[in-house]
Formats: structure tokens, sequence, C-alpha cells
């Protein structure tokens, strides 16, 4: 009885001890053997591995990219402009055995230099760059990381700057200056716009006073433009162009010896008849009392006309 209690334990020690030595490693994941403390030269692959009992310890490390957040850090500009960055690194372990072996807290290690780096960048770069230029920054941030990590066993695939926080008084002197910007880009658009306008009505006029007929057509649109308004007054200017063009296109009909030139806002001059006629028979009246002037005096020459001979 005593044997067999014996037997039966020893081999439920060698069960437990089969069960324990049995591992099994992810796609995702290799593992380093630590036999006795001492690290073996051959790193376990993807799949169902055995380990020996009490003798080997096994570590197993990712191989996955990982996410590690930056907070935020304070610092000075270049050119004296305090300012907040955050920052986002991504990484992934390029050889577990020195993983395993040189650092203690790999993640940690990355974060500590990520922070040191961060504040370095900050203090060599002036805030334009930080605003604009990021993605010269985001490789300076990637090589000085990736310089210590890659004695660990760790590559830096990426360094991404996700933000720049500015103090209220920079927000609001830059607010102002991009308002000013758009200002100083509206008023050059409206004057270039002003000065093409202006052009173009220089060269318009040029055409039309070549052609008096298409400002007669213009005038005519025009009229039609103001009746399609639905207004209740019209007026209609009356240009002097047109007043030359109707006097270019009215033919003027010659003159005779005999006609008489009325101009306008000029009183029409009476036309002398000569001693004979009717007219110089009427009395005269004065305008200011009204009485008859003296007759008019005959005593000039005869008229040969009236000059007879009786027989």
């Amino acid at each position: 009885m005593i044997v067999g209690g014996v037997l039966v334990a020893v081999g439920v020690l060698c069960l437990l001890g089969v069960v324990s030595s049995v591992r099994v490693v992810q796609e995702f994941e290799r593992g380093v053997v630590f036999r006795f403390g001492r690290v073996r030269p051959h790193l376990l692959g993807p799949g169902l591995t055995f380990l020996a009992p009490v003798a080997d310890r096994l570590q197993k490390v990712s191989l996955q990219v990982v996410t590690l957040p930056v907070p935020g850090q304070d610092g000075i500009t270049a050119d004296n402009v305090t300012v907040r960055v955050d920052a986002v690194v991504y990484y992934r372990v390029v050889d577990p055995r020195r993983v395993a072996v040189d650092v203690q807290d790999y993640g940690s290690a990355i974060l500590q230099v990520a922070q040191a780096s961060l504040r370095s960048i900050i203090g060599k770069s002036e805030l334009d760059a930080l605003l604009s230029n990021r993605e010269r920054l985001n490789q300076g941030l990637e090589l000085m990381i990736d310089s210590p990590a890659l004695g660990w066993g760790v590559h830096i695939d990426r360094v991404e700057i996700k933000d720049v926080v500015l103090p209220e008084s920079m927000k609001r002197s830059m607010s102002r200056q991009a308002e000013a910007e758009r200002e100083r880009r509206s008023r050059v658009i409206t004057a270039e716009g002003e000065l093409q306008a202006s052009r173009e009505l220089a060269q318009a006029a040029t055409v039309m006073a070549a052609q008096p007929a298409a400002l007669q057509l213009r005038l005519l649109q025009t009229v039609v433009e103001v009746a399609a308004e639905k207004n209740s007054t019209v007026i209609l200017p009356f240009p002097v162009e047109l007043l030359r063009f109707l006097e270019r296109a009215t033919p003027v009909d010659a003159a005779g010896p005999s006609e008489t030139t009325v101009r306008s806002g000029a009183a029409a001059e009476p036309v002398d008849d000569g001693p004979g006629s009717d007219s110089g028979s009427e009395p005269s009246v004065d305008g200011a009392t009204g009485t008859p002037g003296p007759p008019p005096d005959r005593t000039g020459p005869a008229d040969p006309a009236d000059e007879a001979v009786l027989p």
C-alpha cells in the first residue's frame, strides 16, 4: 500500500511537471528562454513548445507596434514664446533578446527619452516652425528617440506632434494678425478687380467713340433693363454723344441767299423792305407812355417808281 501510494504521488508530480512545461507562443510573439538564469541563444517561435521543468523559464516578447502617448511638455521656443506640446510615438521590438536582457522596462525608458527629446526640440525651434513645419520636427524627434532605442532592441517607426497649445494672449495676437492679413488680401483683390474693370471700360469707351451706333444700342439696352425693374418713373438721359450722332446722320440742305437764319435764344430781326414798304407807314408807339410817336420821316429821296410823267 505504501509503495502504491508513492508511485501514485510520483505519477501526479510527473504529470504536473509535463503540463507546466508546455507553453504556447502566439504568432506575434517570440519566446526568450532562460535556463538556470542564462539566456538560450535560440528564440522560440509561434506554436506549441516544451520547457525543461524547474530548469527553464520563458519570457514572451510581443513584436506588435506599440502606441505610446507622450504627455504635454512645457517649453520656451527659440523666439521666447511659452508653449505646451504633446506627441505620440509608434515603436516595435526588433531584438527580443536585447529587450529581455538589456533593459528592465523598455516602454518606460522610451517614454522618458521621448519627453526629453520633445523639450529639446521645443527649445531649438521657433513658433512658426512648430505650427507650420511639423513634418521636419517629427523627423528630428524620430532620430533623437531612435538612437538610444536601437541599443535596447526597439525601433521607432514614427513620431508625430499632436498639438501645440499657445497662451491666450498669443492666440489673440495671432487672431488679429490673421484678420489683418485677410483684410489685406481682400483689398488687394478688390483693387485688382477695379483696375481690370477700368481697363475694360476704357476699351469699351474707345469702341463706342469709334462707332456711335454702339452708344445708341447701349442706351436702348439700359432703357430695357430699367423698364424690367417695374419702376413707376423712368428718367431717360439725352447725352451729347447722341446729338452728335444725329447731326452726322442727318444731311444738311443747301441754304438759299434770301433765307434768314434764326438762332435759338435770340429774337428774329425784322426785314427792311425799303422806303416803299407798308411797315414804314405805321406810326410808332412809345412803350413807356403808350402815346403814338411822331410819324416817320418821308423827306428822303423819292422812289423812281413813283415818278410818273403826266401827259
